[in-house]
């Protein structure tokens, strides 16, 4: 359906009936801050804020299988942005790659 991660999939994703049909299936209502944020050379792909609290949501997407380098993307734009929750979406995701970011709740 998305040709493109970047240019087709997270700018659908970022529309606001998706983020409000992604907000309830999470149970957190998500306000756009931005697409493609900056982090150093790096570009996170959602950046969200959930209105209960006004933290930050990082929201990063493949719309193919996980890989490790999404992975270490992930980690340093939470770091980089501060976001306190994030929301990886992918087609397929591997355990190894699933692990590490597992609700410890």
């Amino acid at each position: 359906m998305w040709k493109r991660e970047g240019t087709h999939f997270a700018p659908w994703l970022a529309d606001a009936e998706n983020r409000l049909l992604l907000g309830e299936t999470i149970g957190t209502e998500l306000e756009l801050v931005g697409q493609e944020k900056s982090v150093g050379p790096f570009r996170a792909d959602i950046l969200c804020r959930n209105t209960a609290d006004s933290s930050l949501v990082l929201i990063e997407n493949q719309i193919e299988r996980t890989d490790r380098t999404h992975l270490g993307q992930i980690l340093t734009y939470a770091a980089g942005l501060d976001a306190v929750t994030i929301i990886r979406i992918a087609a397929r995701f591997t355990e190894v790659h699933r692990a590490p970011l597992a609700d410890s709740a």
